[in-house]
């Protein structure tokens, strides 16, 4: 848990919550936090105690500890960009993410939906922008429309994210967005029902859970609204039972195309009647006021089994 992005807090509260959860019957849990200037097991009295990173272990009153499996709850890098996957796909240590390729990819919104398009994905039009290239505003206005969302291409949590009006402010929220990231993606608004849509490997099987609507008080589901409880997050979806379909498909699809394993979100918008694809989260939120682990328990399962499950399907 932890992290090097600003989602740190989100993750130290998803990892807690697993920390919790987990049958203390079956399972020796430790809590493991992840920071640029350190990797520490803090044990229940908040004592601090070094990683080795040679092998990711761990010595406690001259004890050398291992582990069987890694549970990941680091939203952001380096958890959800496919580096902590790569480094202990290669030490040959089990982890309850995708692997690091599909991390890598879908924590990049850019590829990530040119990926997905090739398959039918309907996606927004957008504009992309790397630091250092010369601003259009106009040319931007043009492609996507206004109003438009200017996004961090590389970060979760709705960090970075600006919805834009006016082409003049568009400059502005570049700006917002280059404090995140080093590359931007620039889309077309979208008007219609916003739904995310959890897909986890549950007992071996693809298992699509429960689809929630999200109705947001502010402009957008920003930062506020997702974890300062400015929106209503109403699980299941009101949606028609055909958009239920079409949209339970297309997360299967995306979920079986990006080989993914694990917990994943897709979050898409009806736009026009058919679903468009706005993100694929790989680490979602794992607080209890989180929307994946609400669609869990609408789906009768419970945290503690859920979080088993990854461990469990992580170990096979």
């Amino acid at each position: 848990m932890g992290g090097y992005s600003s989602e740190y807090e989100i993750s130290l509260k998803s990892g807690n919550v697993v920390y919790e959860m987990l049958d203390k019957t079956k399972f020796v849990a430790y809590r493991i936090h992840i920071f640029k200037d350190s990797w520490v097991y803090v044990d229940d009295n908040a004592k601090a105690y070094p990683i080795d990173k040679n092998d990711f272990s761990v010595t406690v009153n001259h004890q050398k500890q291992t582990f069987d499996c890694i549970f990941n709850a680091i939203h952001g890098a380096p958890g959800e960009d496919g580096y902590m996957q790569s480094y202990l796909e290669l030490l040959g240590i089990k982890h309850t993410s995708c692997s690091m390729y599909q991390a890598a990819i879908t924590f990049n919104k850019r590829d990530c939906l040119s990926v997905l398009k090739p398959y039918g994905i309907n996606c927004a039009e957008s504009y992309f922008l790397n630091e250092g290239d010369v601003i259009n505003e106009a040319e931007i206005a043009n492609k996507v429309g206004l109003p438009c969302f200017v996004k961090a291409n590389k970060a979760g949590s709705s960090f970075g994210v600006t919805k834009v009006y006016k082409q003049s402010d568009l400059k502005s929220a570049i700006e917002v967005a280059f404090k995140e990231d080093d590359e931007i993606i620039i889309e077309a608004f979208l008007d219609g029902t916003e739904v995310s849509v959890g897909v986890i490997t549950y007992k071996g099987e693809i298992k699509v859970l429960p689809i929630t609507e999200i109705v947001t008080e502010n402009d957008f589901f920003d930062y506020k609204a997702k974890y300062l409880g400015q929106s209503q997050e109403i699980t299941p979806a009101r949606i028609s039972a055909s958009q239920e379909e079409q949209v339970i498909a297309l997360a299967k699809k995306v979920y079986s195309v990006l080989k993914l394993s694990g917990f994943s979100r897709s979050e898409f918008i009806f736009h026009n009647n058919q679903p468009h694809l706005l993100e694929v989260n790989t680490v979602p939120g794992l607080t209890k006021e989180s929307i994946l682990p609400q669609q869990a328990l609408a789906a009768g399962i419970s945290l503690p089994e859920l979080f088993e499950n990854a461990i469990v399907e992580a170990l096979k």
